[in-house]
């Protein structure tokens, strides 16, 4: 669809066009079998405003893919402007999309297209179209994997419905943005409703919950992991990091998916065993953790399970390399126990230590780099390509901290009956 062909798009052209089942109320049986939309050797582009700017919901993408796959080969660039909008993306996708030769790239515009009025103004609907339909004319025939993504909601801070005032205005732009995808044959992600959804159950809870963190329109850590897991989900990433079932009973092992598991034994009346897993859990910040009462997140995407049946009922001690990290009982073990939320022991370490090294390398990239060069008017437009390639020898060391943080490494796991 070219641009004058979207200048045609009316609210009822819109609504013809099954907008229903674009904006992921309709889930069609492949949509589960469709395979993740990051792969290795990935050159993985994210553009958006402000929000995408604040260098959080971005970040925990990248650790999220990055600790789920941790031997791809993988790049992530954020080059998200606070005020900006389709119009502005489309005026700098060359150089700030293009000329990254990336595979992949995530579009995240809407929320200062709308102009913040309510009803939406017809010619800002427009011009976020043709704004972002010019960006796919210019990646077009590049192979791209092209992912287009909703805003994420304001949360107001009147009491009332969430998708109240502005978020009404959001959800047109989100219509439009599924439209210009699938159109182009690009991925729509829908991570408006999610998010409106989960803070309308805060709100459901109790009228005077506010559980973005930030402001209105910026969320905080708990918001922009919200956004996050919906992010994710859209792009169909998998739920499992990795799963063991143990029979305690019988020192024997049922099943182990993307681990191996050796060395197992009883050891009283628990056991003990080395797990070489295939991946490290998800890091969830503990700033960002209170989201997880109003969203299923860890359920969707961080089961790193532990399931022992056949114990004595009672209280036991989980230790991870001779570090007790948990007290759980034999039912829950029973049961399977999601060790992705430990805050403490070498997994939980592990973990964090790829989220830090993310955000040290992004935030040296974005201040040094982004800002500090491509974006600085103050530095000649003649000198800026050789003071880019000085500071990103500054990024070497950086990339390489991650790559550190992601070797795996067999853990000795024990289960041992709490005194």
């Amino acid at each position: 669809m070219n641009r004058r062909r979207f200048c045609t798009l009316t609210a009822s052209s819109l609504a013809a066009l099954g907008v229903e089942r674009f904006l992921g109320r309709e889930h069609p049986a492949h949509a589960a079998e469709a395979p993740f939309f990051f792969r290795d050797g990935d050159r993985v582009v994210m553009i958006g405003d402000s929000i995408t700017e604040q260098l959080l919901h971005s970040n925990y993408v990248e650790s999220y893919v990055l600790s789920r796959f941790p031997r791809w080969n993988l790049r992530f660039r954020n080059v998200g402007i606070g005020g900006d909008t389709s119009t502005g993306g489309n005026g700098r996708t060359q150089r700030d999309i293009l000329s990254f030769n990336p595979t992949t790239v995530t579009i995240t515009f809407g929320m200062n297209d709308g102009g913040y009025r309510v009803p939406p103004d017809p010619a800002r609907v427009e011009a976020y179209g043709k704004g972002l339909q010019g960006m796919m004319d210019q990646m077009a025939g590049k192979g791209l994997r092209i992912a287009v993504l909703s805003s994420s909601p304001v949360e107001k801070k009147e009491d009332g419905p969430a998708m109240q005032g502005y978020n009404e205005t959001l959800e047109r732009f989100a219509e439009v943005a599924s439209v210009v995808a699938h159109r182009n044959g690009a991925t729509f992600v829908d991570q408006f409703h999610p998010h409106v959804a989960a803070l309308q159950k805060a709100r459901d809870a109790s009228a005077s919950n506010r559980v973005n963190g930030g402001d209105a329109v910026h969320p905080g850590p708990p918001g922009q992991l919200l956004m996050a897991w919906a992010i994710l989900k859209g792009l169909r990433a998998p739920a499992l990091v990795s799963s063991a079932e143990i029979n305690g009973r019988g020192a024997r092992v049922v099943k182990a998916e993307k681990c191996r598991i050796s060395g197992l034994r009883k050891s009283g009346d628990g056991v003990r065993f080395t797990r070489a897993d295939d991946a490290l859990p998800w890091w969830l910040p503990p700033a960002a953790r209170p989201i997880l009462q109003w969203a299923p997140i860890a359920e969707d995407l961080d089961q790193y399970l532990l399931k022992i049946t056949g114990l004595p009922e009672g209280r036991y001690q989980l230790r991870i390399d001779g570090q007790e990290v948990a007290a759980v009982t034999a039912a829950d073990l029973a049961k399977g126990y999601n060790m992705a939320l430990l805050e403490e022991g070498p997994t939980a370490r592990q973990a964090q230590a790829v989220n830090d090294a993310v955000f040290a390398k992004n935030r040296y990239y974005h201040d040094m780099i982004f800002r500090g060069v491509v974006l600085n008017g103050q530095v000649p437009q003649e000198g800026k390509a050789a003071l880019i390639e000085e500071r990103m020898q500054g990024m070497a060391p950086l990339e390489q901290a991650v790559r550190d943080a992601l070797v795996l490494t067999p853990r000795i796991f024990e289960v041992m009956r709490a005194a």
